[in-house]
């Protein structure tokens, strides 16, 4: 059986990862982190055996068992982190000695048969109709920069894609003819969206203001390259997640929302409306990306609670 440590596997299954399972950059980190808090709770506890002693060397991959996969999750409870957070942590762990197990490292998974913590069921945070349209409409127009804000929010909430997936939408990626999106969701997975009428004017009002300013420095062919960003910041580069993140935070402060809205609470709000309306279950699956149609479900649970609701406020014999 091979010897490696735990840390140097953790970079190639993380290699794997990008180059064979197409995972994004972000998902790739997020494996990273939880892979190097794993390996460096194994060293703290003197669980690297080797025959110079304890902490002479890197924990290896073998040397790994059942029992301290458990006393990591031991010690995670004890620092108060959340079932999700444990249990993500967990499921990288797992993939992880499942990756070393593919390659010969070992011959069991020390982490498969370790139990993930129960999830708390948790209705995902979106905002009514009416506010939703007070926020998009609040939003100033006036200039080049309020012009592309009122565009990116708009799709944001016309397609319900992901804040990555929208900064990672180029010029090509709009069909203005169809109305349609094509966008690049998780695992390199690329899906078709539609996009209303509103959200389509709302792009070509900053896209027309974005050519204008751009040619009086004789850069408009720049900008509508078919590989060119459709979203630029100031300095005429790809927007951030971040950015979009924080760009509609102070929007909604300035809107007088009492409580942070985020990107991904547009996207609850699109499944959730969508849902409200009647759309099927799985036709919102689809435009959002999920997987699973276990994932889309969790938004019906909004949608019961207003049924149930208005069942109580009317039904005579409730």
């Amino acid at each position: 059986m091979k010897n490696r440590s735990i840390k140097a596997l953790a970079a190639a299954f993380v290699e794997a990862l990008a180059v064979e399972r197409a995972y994004s950059p972000h998902t790739c980190r997020a494996y990273q982190r939880d892979l190097n808090d794993f390996s460096a709770f194994i060293a703290r506890r003197g669980f690297c055996i080797d025959v110079v002693g304890c902490g002479a060397a890197p924990p290896a991959v073998q040397d790994v068992d059942a029992l301290m996969v458990r006393g990591y999750l031991g010690h995670l409870h004890r620092q108060r982190r959340s079932r999700a957070t444990i249990a993500r942590k967990l499921s990288a762990v797992r993939s992880f000695f499942r990756y070393a197990l593919k390659q010969g490292y070992i011959d069991q998974n020390p982490a498969e048969l370790i139990l993930t913590p129960k999830q708390e069921k948790t209705i995902p945070t979106y905002l009514p109709v009416d506010d939703m349209f007070r926020l998009l409409e609040c939003m100033p127009s006036d200039s080049l920069l309020g012009l592309r804000n009122r565009a990116m929010y708009e799709m944001l909430y016309a397609t319900g894609i992901r804040v990555s997936e929208l900064a990672g939408l180029n010029v090509a990626s709009v069909d203005s003819a169809e109305m349609l999106v094509r966008v690049m969701g998780k695992g390199g997975r690329e899906r078709i969206v539609p996009m209303g009428r509103k959200a389509l004017a709302a792009l070509n009002a900053y896209r027309d203001c974005l050519r204008s300013t751009k040619a009086a420095d004789g850069r408009r062919s720049a900008v509508d390259a078919p590989d060119s960003p459709l979203f630029l910041n100031k300095y005429g580069r790809r927007l951030s997640t971040r950015s979009i993140a924080r760009i509609l935070e102070g929007i909604a402060r300035r809107c007088g929302f009492s409580m942070p809205v985020s990107p991904h609470a547009m996207r609850h709000s699109f499944a959730t409306h969508m849902l409200d309306a009647g759309a099927d279950l799985r036709v919102v699956q689809e435009l959002l990306g999920h997987k699973s149609l276990s994932t889309t479900q969790r938004y019906t649970h909004v949608s019961i609670d207003r049924l149930m609701e208005a069942y109580d406020k009317a039904h005579p014999r409730k």
